[in-house]
């Protein structure tokens, strides 16, 4: 069982996944980086997956990494530590569905990366993004430079950037950074709610929707066209788009099983 994290899987298929440093305000340590990363790559693999929501225990999501550690880290291991994360975040980004992060409290710096790699994002109304980097004397370096543009813009992100200043769960509504904000107490359950909605619709046009849009919004529309023809050939042969359609003419719930 992980140490930093705790698993829960609350309906079949729908996992969450709970930052559990409270302590240190859910600090990413070496720890967390590597047990995330077996996290995200066996969730990964499961082809029962649905849904997944990203959270963190106690009031703040994640102060980003934890710079007690960092500190008086020698070159060669802030360069190892570093690399351990780029591989956690590349594996978060692989999980072939819907990830959710439901944000409270503080989402600093690699807590916001870890928040930005999501596919989208609740937060509540005491959340605090940042990405402070600059003033460290170094940079975003798990995709925040590149996911955070494509969410809020380009001027936007550059200002956020090279200010390095917090904002409020009200302004990142306002950004397009996040999808909806609440009250504390309704964060995870609008999150599961969700999450839960997602569960109940056809895995494969899920995954498909999920790949289609991430690679899509990087082509060219021609190709991102053809792309998605490809995948909606793929899917209208499928055992569950024949479900689909048959529940909705005998006005039932469709029971779809990913094939």
């Amino acid at each position: 069982m992980p140490e930093t994290l705790k698993i829960a899987e609350p309906a079949p298929g729908l996992v969450v996944v709970t930052f559990s440093r409270p302590e240190a305000f859910n600090a990413l340590s070496t720890l967390m980086g590597r047990e995330l990363l077996e996290v995200w790559a066996g969730l990964a693999a499961r082809a029962d997956l649905r849904a997944v929501v990203l959270a963190g225990e106690g009031k703040h999501f994640c102060a980003g990494a934890d710079l007690k550690e960092r500190n008086g880290m020698t070159d060669q291991a802030w360069a190892d530590q570093h690399k351990l994360f780029e591989d956690m975040i590349r594996a978060q980004l692989a999980v072939p569905v819907p990830v959710i992060a439901a944000v409270q409290g503080a989402a600093m710096g690699g807590g916001s990366e870890q928040a930005l790699a999501c596919d989208f994002i609740y937060a509540a109304d005491n959340a605090r993004f940042g990405l402070p980097e600059v003033g460290l004397g170094i940079m975003p370096g798990l995709g925040g430079t590149q996911n955070l543009p494509r969410a809020v813009g380009t001027r936007r992100a550059l200002e956020l950037l090279t200010t390095g200043l917090p904002f409020s769960a009200a302004k990142a509504l306002d950004y397009g950074l996040v999808n909806a904000v609440y009250a504390p107490d309704d964060l995870m359950p609008k999150a599961l709610e969700t999450a839960g909605v997602i569960a109940t619709k056809a895995p494969l046009s899920v995954r498909a929707l999920k790949k289609v849009v991430r690679r899509g919004v990087n082509m060219e529309l021609p190709a991102a066209m053809d792309f998605e023809v490809e995948l909606y050939n793929d899917l209208f042969r499928t055992a569950d788009r024949r479900e689909g359609v048959g529940a909705f003419n005998e006005k039932r719930q469709a029971v779809f099983k990913g094939r």
